[in-house]
């Protein structure tokens, strides 16, 4: 879906800067489907993740979050991925205070919230990275975390790190209306999506479907020809 990028500065919010192309059509067609997937229960919270690291789980979690608040809709991002966080480079602001200070060291919900600059859009960094992640993911405050957000948000969508690396997105998928799975064209293996599918199964989470990432078009795809994709 996205082309790969290596710098942090490249991690494009193609649904706000370019509303008019094929990726920003596809972000508002995985909107569309996560809707579908959910319609005999309202989905208050999201979770993105992936198989590995360097699949545009980040970049895909932020385009849904800004497509949702272009819908209207009250959303919070959060950046849950407490061991290598992103969401401050996306947005362009300092990593703390976020959802570390929280967590460990009883901070108001109202001084971690972030304007992210898009209208509708709020925004939770990490905050300083703390030793025990997973504890802290699976921790009673969390669930107050969860709790406090669900009574201000619409949707509340959580970028945590890949599933086969640590037990974070594990643990979060459980506390979550819906999970999201990012794979990589051409990279990932296939091995590797059963053993997630198994991961998955043992914490019953609600898995909403798949998004293939890094997916190259022909030219001559009938998307180019609808939209008028230039080089």
């Amino acid at each position: 879906m996205f082309k790969k990028k290596r710098m942090h500065h490249a991690r494009k919010l193609v649904i706000s800067t370019d509303r008019k192309s094929i990726v920003a059509e596809q972000i508002r067609t995985v909107r569309a489907n996560i809707k579908f997937a959910m319609k005999d229960k309202e989905c208050r919270t999201l979770l993105v993740t992936s198989t590995s690291i360097g699949e545009g789980k980040s970049t895909i979690a932020s385009n849904i979050a800004i497509s949702f608040a272009q819908e209207g809709q009250k959303v919070l991002l959060v950046d849950a991925d407490l061991r290598k966080p992103t969401m401050h480079y996306t947005f362009n602001k300092p990593v703390s205070p976020g959802l570390t200070n929280f967590l460990m060291s009883n901070w108001c919900l109202s001084n971690v919230l972030k304007d992210s600059g898009v209208i509708g859009l709020d925004l939770i960094t990490c905050g300083p990275m703390p030793s025990n992640p997973a504890e802290l993911l699976g921790s009673s405050t969390m669930n107050i975390f969860l709790e406090e957000t669900i009574s201000l948000y619409d949707l509340i969508i959580f970028d945590a790190p890949p599933l086969l690396s640590v037990a974070d997105a594990q643990i979060l998928s459980a506390k979550c209306d819906g999970t999201i799975l990012v794979t990589s064209s051409g990279t990932t293996e296939k091995r590797n999506l059963y053993k997630v599918k198994e991961v998955l199964e043992v914490s019953n989470a609600h898995v909403l479907g798949i998004i293939l990432n890094h997916f190259k078009l022909e030219k001559n795809h009938y998307y180019y020809e609808y939209y008028g994709e230039k080089d």
